[in-house]
């Protein structure tokens, strides 16, 4: 009987020992993924903030370049009719004639001074900086009496932005461009203008810049209503600090944007205190159609059944797999390959000038299907080779998770393969964030982020966001409010204020 207590005794212990030893082995499996993560964590932020260009992700149309799928001398070619197109439209050219001295109007051979003009000269261009001037306007209003004595007429002042404004239209819009478009923060603003003879101080540019976007806010809010209508909106988020008691909290500048039927381009922001998803749905409400954007949960309200199709962006799923590089070289690699040849179908559209027609979409169906048929079924291969929560691992289940999302493309060629334009609309508020570092209230996000709405759409449009402002704050005091869609960036003509 002792034996065989002792067996059991035994076998009870071995069996304690295997469920704790198997329990050891989770446990230990967790913790290499959880190392693994941190280590990923680091090695991100070391590359971000200590690593040469070569070790960070390069552009799609770089690597586009180096394997020869789009031509250097030819995106050259291009940026340099661009670059003359925009000399021609924003600077006008001032001759300078250059006389030849008299003294030296003495021909050596036969020592007459009788010269005749040789066509129209010779032609030399030289850009040279013309400081910018602010002027002080005095505006003499005249006073008249009749001979009766009984009527006294006054001439009509200077058309004003706001009652009793001392700052002309220009000026507003130079102020607005400046820290909307070039991030100049106040502060610096201020001294700049002090420079040229203006005597303002931070305090009255915040005044002005709040006031300009209580008289604008008809625009930015009609630009906003018009994100709903939009067939395909793409959309994405960014933190944009708020002052607060003491020191600051979080709050998120978000932007919407995507062509109207007109093929106009909108680009509508929004400030929230939170990253909720109460945004997407104030904005987008019930509308039906698509929406870019990436996995992150805020959008799921507006992307339902009933709601708009969920698109996904493989430039997302392209940055996971670049930042598995260092552990999963050869994998990560092959991962980026089958994303690259994606991207040379856009490109060979843009070449061919076919974007968004129907020749894209069988280009698509033809070259773009077998490779995204190819890349999932190599994910699904190599996903057991991975940790789950290490960098490749968490890479290529983000990809599987997003699959459905990311194949929307295949199906409509107006969609993009990526949602860099959301991105790139972005930067502006994060090169501001950097150097204005906060704002001062919820109320001030709101106004910058309605402000951001106007001059990114008329950048996107090819309007000059100075000139639009300039125009349109005076147009607005008499504009008919039915008719407020003609005084949007995108539908803007420049005209005298008194012809609305």
């Amino acid at each position: 009987m002792g034996g065989d207590d002792h067996r059991c005794e035994w076998r009870e212990r071995a069996e304690k020992l295997e469920v704790e030893l198997a329990a050891a082995h989770a446990t230990i499996a967790e913790l290499k993924g959880q190392l693994a993560q941190l280590q990923d964590v680091v090695e991100k932020l070391q590359r971000h903030v200590f690593g040469q260009r070569s070790e960070k992700m390069p552009p799609v149309a770089e690597e586009l370049r180096r394997k020869g799928v789009t031509s250097s001398d030819r995106e050259a070619a291009l940026a340099k009719r661009r670059e003359n197109a925009e000399k021609k439209r924003a600077l006008p050219a001032r001759e300078i004639p250059h006389r030849i001295p008299d003294e030296k109007r003495v021909c050596p051979r036969c020592g007459r001074s009788v010269f005749k003009p040789l066509g129209p000269g010779k032609t030399t261009t030289i850009y040279e900086h013309i400081p910018a001037t602010f002027e002080r306007q005095l505006h003499v209003q005249e006073v008249a009496r009749c001979q009766c004595g009984q009527t006294i007429l006054t001439a009509d002042g200077p058309p004003k932005v706001f009652e009793k404004a001392g700052y002309g239209p220009g000026f507003l819009a130079h102020l607005v461009v400046s820290k909307c478009c070039d991030s100049i923060p106040l502060t610096r603003l201020a001294k700049q203008y002090r420079r040229t003879g203006i005597p303002l101080n931070r305090s009255t540019l915040i005044d002005l810049f709040h006031r300009t976007a209580a008289e604008t806010k008809p625009l930015w809010n009609r630009l906003a209503a018009l994100v709903p209508t939009l067939a395909i909106a793409q959309a994405d988020e960014t933190t944009m600090r708020v002052l607060a008691k003491h020191k600051t909290r979080t709050g998120y500048i978000w932007t919407f944007l995507g062509r109207d039927a007109d093929d106009k381009e909108i680009i509508a922001y929004q400030f929230s205190p939170t990253r909720s998803g109460e945004t997407p749905v104030r904005v987008l409400g019930d509308s039906k159609g698509k929406c870019v954007v990436d996995a992150f949960s805020g959008y799921n309200k507006v992307t339902t059944p009933e709601g708009r199709l969920r698109c996904g962006c493989i430039a997302h799923v392209r940055r996971k797999f670049f930042d598995a590089l260092p552990k999963a070289q050869d994998a990560a690699r092959t991962a980026l390959d089958f994303i690259l040849e994606i991207y040379k179908v856009e490109a060979e559209a843009r070449q061919r000038g076919i974007a968004r027609t129907e020749e894209h979409l069988a280009l698509r169906r033809e070259r773009s299907r077998p490779a995204m048929d190819a890349f999932h079924a190599w994910l699904e291969a190599e996903k057991p080779k991975h940790l789950p929560k290490g960098p490749m691992g968490e890479a290529i289940r983000y990809a599987l998770n997003q699959w459905q999302t990311l194949v929307a493309f295949l199906d409509d060629p107006r969609l993009p393969v990526d949602n860099n334009a959301s991105e790139a609309a972005l930067r502006g508020a994060a090169l501001g964030r950097k150097n204005f570092l906060f704002v001062g209230h919820d109320k001030a996000g709101e106004n910058l982020a309605g402000l951001y709405s106007l001059v990114a759409t008329c950048e996107a449009n090819g309007v000059n966001p100075t000139a639009y402002l300039t125009n349109v704050l005076v147009r607005l005091q008499t504009h008919p409010a039915s008719r407020i869609d003609e005084l949007l960036p995108h539908h803007w003509r420049p005209s005298s204020p008194d012809s609305s």
